[in-house]
């Protein structure tokens, strides 16, 4: 099983962006070297001081002359809020920066209304799927320079490196952004620690929906990836208690308190006790919107995951208390999975 993350770039306790984007470089540096595939990087507005993850296309510029042979990627870029020739002029200069390694992960969200009228964002839109379908597809046009002679952006041009342009995925929570990963014929990534439970059925969308890509960086099967909420320790046990975090912060976010993230011991206090184990196999009809477990016990969960959704690549989000913490995680993780360190 391949394996990867994504990196919110979360703002240590009385901390600043600054040392947020330092953790985030160490935990891509950290990927790299114990064989992860690809290390993605957030986008969020409004939080701050808790998430700094704002601008990806910015970040990843950094992270390219900090890392050496790791996909990087937008976890996702947020195409609501941009035109789609500003979107991929950001990923080809990503692409000249570091050749033949970059993911263009493709999405879609709302902030805070005050976030998206600062944005410039238009927050009801009619026929939103095929909006953003088409603000996909321009983005690859553009990309690839395949708009066809004659179009208005036909002469178009964007920074380009000599290798493999940067690869689209469709990133999405819903059936219908598989849908229209499935239409466009291009790779799909599902993020289950936000929509759990539509994970199996989206992933069956896309597969009975997929047609062959016309579009250049398309596929011509489907080629998925699963993104889980998960955290490895040593034991069950302490991953259980160390899960609290993110059990905690999502309660938080369905009360309206986005982005916070609790102590451990602030977050068993407010779950009224340590999280039971997440169980090993899991019961066929749950998804839990987050697992933990020992390196054995996680590495089997993965797989079950996986298979569920018939994809072979799981990415990593996760909710815990600290940077050294989410370190070990990784480190954990890799080990059970069984990655080839670099």
């Amino acid at each position: 099983m391949k394996l990867s993350a994504v990196d919110l770039s979360p703002v240590p306790e009385d901390g600043t962006a600054t040392e947020a984007y330092a953790n985030t470089v160490e935990a891509a540096r950290q990927a790299e070297r114990l064989g992860f595939e690809r290390f993605w990087v957030a986008e969020h507005h409004g939080m701050a001081d808790t998430i700094a993850g704002t601008t990806p296309e910015v970040l990843l510029g950094h992270l390219a002359a900090e890392t050496d042979s790791i996909r990087l990627g937008s976890g996702a870029v947020l195409l609501n809020h941009y035109s789609p020739f500003k979107v991929a002029e950001a990923f080809g200069a990503l692409d000249a920066l570091a050749p033949g390694r970059i993911d263009a992960g493709l999405g879609r969200a709302n902030g805070s209304p005050a976030a998206d009228h600062a944005l410039g964002t238009e927050r009801r839109v009619e026929n939103p799927d095929e909006n953003h379908e088409a603000k996909i597809e321009a983005v690859v046009s553009h990309l690839y320079d395949d708009f066809p002679g004659g179009h208005a952006y036909s002469d178009l041009e964007i920074p380009r490196s000599a290798a493999e342009p940067p690869v689209p995925w469709v990133l999405g929570s819903s059936p219908s952004s598989a849908a229209i990963a499935a239409n466009l014929g291009l790779r799909y990534c599902f993020a289950a620690f936000i929509r759990p439970t539509l994970a199996e059925r989206s992933f069956e969308t896309y597969r009975e929906e997929f047609r062959p890509s016309s579009l250049p960086g398309g596929i011509d099967e489907p080629e998925g990836m699963v993104a889980v909420n998960a955290v490895c320790a040593e034991t069950d046990e302490e991953a259980a208690r160390q899960r609290a975090v993110a059990e905690a912060s999502f309660q938080r976010l369905q009360r309206g308190e986005a982005g916070t993230r609790p102590s451990i011991e602030e977050a068993i206090d407010e779950l009224g006790g340590v999280p039971e184990p997440t169980p090993d196999p899991l019961p066929a009809d749950e998804w839990p919107r987050a697992i933990s477990g020992s390196p054995e016990t996680l590495a089997s969960l993965l797989e079950q995951l996986a298979d569920r959704v018939g994809v072979d690549e799981v990415m990593i989000q996760h909710a815990v208390a600290d940077h050294e913490t989410a370190l070990r995680s990784h480190e954990l993780l890799a080990e059970g999975v069984g990655l080839e360190s670099a």
